[in-house]
């Protein structure tokens, strides 16, 4: 590992407090980890894996993640760390050991690096089994009666439960009854836990956008059917659709359909300048990393749109994470306990979070995020 940049105060730096290039020996490809603050000694982030991430996206999200962390009140800094390919991954698994061994470190010395966009959780446990790392041995982390990889599976669903929850509380406070029409664009992990949860409160989940279009069915899709037919990507088999479901082409065809919600669980800017006027869900929810544009954002306040931003309804993976690392849940208790425990916390961060946004944008704050941020003396 080479350390690139340092910086001393990363709470008010505009740039991270280091930045590391990897080398991965036997893999054609590139890596690197990126730290923007350390707190109490501990960073967290996830460990993205696509053809173009670079050290700038992971620069951006990693002072996300400083962010969200913050907004929960969890002593933790944040850090992301990526993967890029030179080409066609032929040996995930050798790749994985190989990214553990290299950031044990880091793993070791108190920078928590997760799974994220383009890794799965066992990848994850191969990175950390060849980094010899367990998060429950950290000392002051909270003692679990079972290993991380099988607590983690109770969790699965935990940020789109989140981000389900953020939806949800605002529509309750908006006095909402009736059931709402909600739109999906992206059906990954993130998309289909927030649609499960979305519809279990009895809302109607109305189309669903991936990477090859948009689907939608007006009387409500079937979300069951749809996750049995949708790959681990998010990519849903048209094939076999029910025939009362109309398949629409274009990346933006979700913007064309009639919806009370709009949450967005997909790639960055999915709503850029360009596509904000086009937006016809009252309530946006940005349930991905930097969902919507800064500027579009703006836009949709401006436009009466209430806006979810991000660092506040995506935050349940990292709330989990960064609970037990910090040690804030109890421990002793049983799975299913600590499971219950996490959801109502969780629950009550986002909906207190989501409630201070509504009434800092109320107020006509240009960027309420900004002003929960600087409560905690904490820069944009």
């Amino acid at each position: 590992m080479s350390q690139m940049l340092l910086h001393s105060d990363a709470q008010h730096a505009s740039s991270p407090l280091f930045s590391t290039t990897l080398s991965l020996p036997g893999c054609d490809a590139e890596g690197w980890v990126v730290v923007d603050s350390m707190v109490d000694g501990l960073a967290m982030g996830g460990t993205r894996m696509t053809a173009t991430v670079d050290e700038a996206e992971l620069a951006g999200l990693a002072r996300a993640m400083t962010h969200k962390l913050a907004l929960v009140d969890l002593p933790i800094g944040g850090a992301k760390a990526g993967i890029r390919p030179n080409g066609p991954v032929r040996d995930r698994a050798a790749l994985m050991r190989t990214f553990g061994q290299v950031t044990r470190p880091l793993l070791h010395g108190g920078v928590y690096l997760g799974c994220d966009q383009g890794t799965t959780h066992p990848d994850r446990d191969v990175f950390f089994a060849a980094a010899d790392y367990d998060i429950a041995s950290r000392p002051g982390a909270t003692r679990l009666s079972v290993d991380w990889a099988e607590f983690w599976r109770t969790m699965s669903d935990i940020t789109g439960f989140g981000v389900a929850t953020a939806a949800l509380s605002t529509l309750s406070a908006a006095g909402a009854k009736a059931p709402q029409r909600v739109v999906l664009q992206g059906f990954g992990t993130v998309g289909r836990g927030a649609a499960q949860h979305m519809v279990a409160a009895g809302h109607r989940l109305v189309a669903v956008a991936d990477v090859h279009g948009t689907i939608e069915d007006p009387a409500g899709l079937p979300v069951d059917k749809l996750i049995e037919c949708t790959s681990s990507d998010g990519t849903i088999d048209r094939r076999q659709l029910p025939a009362s479901v109309r398949v629409h082409d274009g990346d933006r065809a979700w913007l064309k359909v009639d919806a009370d919600v709009l949450v967005l669980a997909a790639g960055a800017d999915a709503v850029d300048e360009s596509a904000a006027s086009s937006v016809r869900a009252g309530i946006v929810v940005e349930g991905g990393n930097m969902s919507c544009s800064r500027a579009a954002r703006g836009m949709l306040r401006l436009a009466g749109h209430t806006v979810l931003p991000d660092v506040v309804v995506n935050v349940g993976a990292a709330a989990v994470t960064g609970s037990i690392i910090a040690g804030v849940v109890p421990s002793g208790l049983t799975v299913p306990q600590v499971s219950a425990w996490l959801r109502e916390w969780i629950s009550a961060k986002i909906t207190k979070n989501c409630e201070l946004i509504q009434e800092l944008s109320a107020a006509g704050s240009p960027d309420p995020v900004a002003e929960l941020l600087a409560g905690r003396n904490i820069a944009l």
